[in-house]
């Protein structure tokens, strides 16, 4: 199956001319359309990785002395990736994590409001919950329509800013509706009236280059463990004003008499291979195809999936299935699925977790505002074949149900 209105990339190959695919180890009996998830890690890293935990337990005590240099010396290399300055760069286990962080560190007063949209990531905005309850507080949230354009959103978020704002916490590419944020824009307006920003880059790394220049913001937080394919538990916490000296690890460790961002790299007995394993990826990427080429790829890929999916739903329903987005991301699209199927978040896991089952397809599903879309999202390893085989497969089992379900109701 093809699309009219969009050209079809051609596969990557490896430097020996393999397919990308070969570079991973995913099961090749199951189709992979949901990296933005929870990534993928190519092989390399895996190596990188375990002969560093082989190394981490053949010596523990000469290695748990040394990891906190090794650690500070793969955080100056995953700072440079991202474009920004190694002091103000420390790692977390996830970007939830960094999160975390932020909301048990940074100095609020009672009765704080903290401001986050309907397109946030759920874990992130439940932190932000619990912080308004601990100082009987609130959270005002901001509602931006899914094809809002970037001053539309930028006024749908400043509108719930107030006097007692004590905390802005805004998406950078947003996990449910898989679009962009005028966070640039944004952060600035919060920053002009004293309210410090945080910045949720969650899905970021990877996807754009040098993704913080002329943004300003307080903290920002971003997985290396998605589309930059780093060994899952590595991502990074930006700090980028003075209240940089305020962030403390969730854990309390030997680090604690040390500045920002040295603290954060003694942890303990943690297991921190994935963090020193992460360049190993980078460098893997870089050496094959090279960043640019990634990116441009992966952003053709989704626009043929988007539009084949969407014409193969059209095909059955006679509706139109595209969306509209209104600051659409390189690598994540949203599809709207038939009328009745997850349209909420435990019915999108549902219907993922059939699809796999039933189908042998991984992918995403997402809900917003009680409607239902399939999130794709692309990487080097995929090809037109796996979303040509989303759209012969998978989309008449999702339309069935869809009708099945329409009927029981």
């Amino acid at each position: 199956m093809t699309s009219p209105l969009t050209a079809a990339p051609a596969a990557l190959t490896l430097p020996n001319g393999r397919p990308a695919a070969e570079g991973w180890t995913l099961d090749p009996n199951t189709v992979h359309l949901n990296h933005g998830s929870f990534g993928a890690v190519p092989l390399v890293a895996q190596e990188r990785q375990n002969a560093l935990r082989a190394e981490m337990d053949s010596a523990p005590v000469a290695w748990f002395p040394a990891l906190p240099s090794m650690v500070g010396a793969a955080r100056a290399d995953i700072a440079a990736f991202l474009g920004v300055a190694p002091d103000a760069t420390a790692l977390v286990p996830n970007a939830s994590g960094g999160a975390s962080v932020v909301f048990s560190s940074l100095p609020v007063e009672r009765g704080l409001e903290i401001v986050v949209t309907d397109h946030g990531y759920g874990a992130v905005t439940m932190g932000a919950e619990r912080l308004a309850r601990r100082w009987g507080g609130v959270v005002r949230t901001a509602h931006i329509p899914l094809g809002a354009t970037a001053l539309e959103a930028h006024e749908a978020v400043v509108a719930e800013l107030t006097p007692r704002t004590g905390l802005l916490v805004v998406d950078h590419i947003t996990s449910p509706t898989a679009r962009l944020l005028p966070v640039e824009s944004i952060a600035a307006e919060a920053r002009r009236r004293g309210i410090p920003t945080l910045v949720d880059g969650a899905h970021v790394p990877g996807l754009y280059d040098a993704p913080l220049d002329g943004l300003e913001c307080d903290f920002w937080i971003g997985n290396l463990h998605k589309f930059a394919c780093a060994p899952r538990g590595t991502s990074v916490l930006v700090a980028g004003s003075r209240l940089k000296h305020e962030l403390y690890p969730l854990i309390d460790s030997w680090g604690a008499p040390y500045g920002f961002p040295e603290r954060f790299d003694t942890q303990g007995t943690l297991d921190l291979t994935s963090y020193l394993a992460t360049p190993a990826s980078l460098e893997f990427i870089e050496a094959s195809w090279g960043w640019g080429a990634v990116r441009a790829y992966m952003s053709e890929l989704a626009d043929y999936a988007e539009h084949t999916i969407a014409e193969a739903f059209a095909a059955i329903t006679g509706e139109d299935h595209l969306v509209g987005v209104g600051m659409p991301v390189n690598a994540l699209r949203l599809v709207r699925l038939p009328d009745g199927i997850a349209t909420n978040h435990a019915d999108a896991d549902a219907l993922r977790d059939r699809v796999l089952a039933e189908l042998g397809v991984e992918a995403a599903f997402t809900s917003f505002d009680g409607v239902g879309y399939f999130r794709l999202s692309t990487h080097v390893y995929n090809t037109t074949a796996d979303f040509d085989h989303f759209a012969e497969r998978c989309v008449p089992a999702l339309s069935e149900w869809a009708h099945e379900q329409s009927r029981a109701h």
